[in-house]
């Protein structure tokens, strides 16, 4: 069973509007939570097409929604467009987009996502892909890493912690997530006002870039109105200000959007009591108002309207 319990479920199922008969697409099904609530929306006429690039989490949402009708395709939600045209699919009735980790995924250390237990500094959401945290702060300069820290961490003290990682290298290899994190600590003091972890703004970036992760939002962004029937809905989960602010943009193209949410949608108290991962928690709707993509009948590709 998984330990996953999905953020602002009801919220969710109000935005997004599930109905029976509709294609709906969850582009991050992780353990398959939202996606269970939407199927039962949908029903046997319905079809829910999940994506995700971390194949443990498809095998979890496997075992989640065995018997429903849906279709589980290992690829980041950047390649949704591609997956449409794959399956022959056109513009589908509503896309969800829930850009949270998976509480599966932080509490097993051998993935690097956490450093609440020791684990390799591997941080990779999908482990045959791209480079480990470990390569990329044994590669960085000091100043490509004060950067990386400042701009997908935001954290103040990158520079020092930066110049610590450099040093501390040149001495020993940097190779798990207690390490990394212990050096963090060294360098940042604590403050009583904000009791979080000096490492995690550390843990935040590196992870998004090791991932590409604002990248590969803002090309889902991108090609998400092409993916979504005229009046079809979008449903974005986010859970920190650089993701949210990608989010807030592109809804604001008025051409394009009709806004369901002028301001985002957070977890009312009750919820994070229960799940404090909802605290961070930020949905945001809209709806496609102009004519999606449409198939090209001859290609079978999503193009743009004339």
């Amino acid at each position: 069973m998984p330990l996953h319990v999905p953020v602002l479920p009801n919220e969710v199922l109000h935005w997004l509007d599930p109905r029976p008969g509709q294609i709906v697409v969850d582009a991050t099904v992780g353990a398959g939570g939202h996606a269970r609530l939407v199927l039962e929306r949908l029903g046997r006429s319905g079809r829910l097409v999940c994506l995700d690039q971390d194949p443990c989490m498809l095998a979890l949402a496997r075992e989640q929604l065995q018997g429903m009708n849906v279709t589980l395709v290992h690829r980041n939600f950047e390649d949704l467009p591609e997956v449409l045209q794959t399956m022959q699919l056109g513009p589908v009735d509503a896309v969800l987009a829930d850009l949270g980790f998976c509480s599966d995924q932080t509490a097993d250390p051998k993935r690097g996502l956490s450093f609440q237990r020791d684990g390799p500094l591997d941080m990779r959401l999908d482990p045959a892909r791209g480079e480990p945290a470990g390569a990329l702060v044994h590669r960085l300069h000091e100043k490509e890493l004060a950067d990386l820290f400042w701009q997908y961490g935001e954290e103040r003290h990158s520079r020092r912690i930066a110049r610590k990682i450099v040093q501390m290298r040149q001495l020993e290899k940097i190779e798990t997530t207690g390490q990394l994190a212990e050096l963090v600590r060294r360098c940042v003091p604590r403050s009583k006002r904000h009791p979080i972890d000096p490492a995690t703004r550390v843990f935040q970036a590196l992870r998004i870039a090791v991932n590409d992760e604002l990248g590969a939002l803002q090309r889902f962004l991108d090609a998400l109105p092409d993916c979504l029937k005229r009046g079809g809905r979008a449903v974005v989960i986010s859970f920190h200000s650089l993701e949210d602010r990608l989010v807030k943009r592109a809804f604001r193209q008025k051409e394009i959007w009709q806004v369901l949410t002028k301001k985002p949608v957070l977890a009312g108290d009750k919820e994070t009591r229960n799940n404090p991962r909802a605290r961070s928690a930020k949905l945001r709707a809209g709806i496609r108002c102009q004519e999606s993509g449409v198939k090209n009948q001859e290609s079978g590709v999503l193009t743009p309207d004339a």
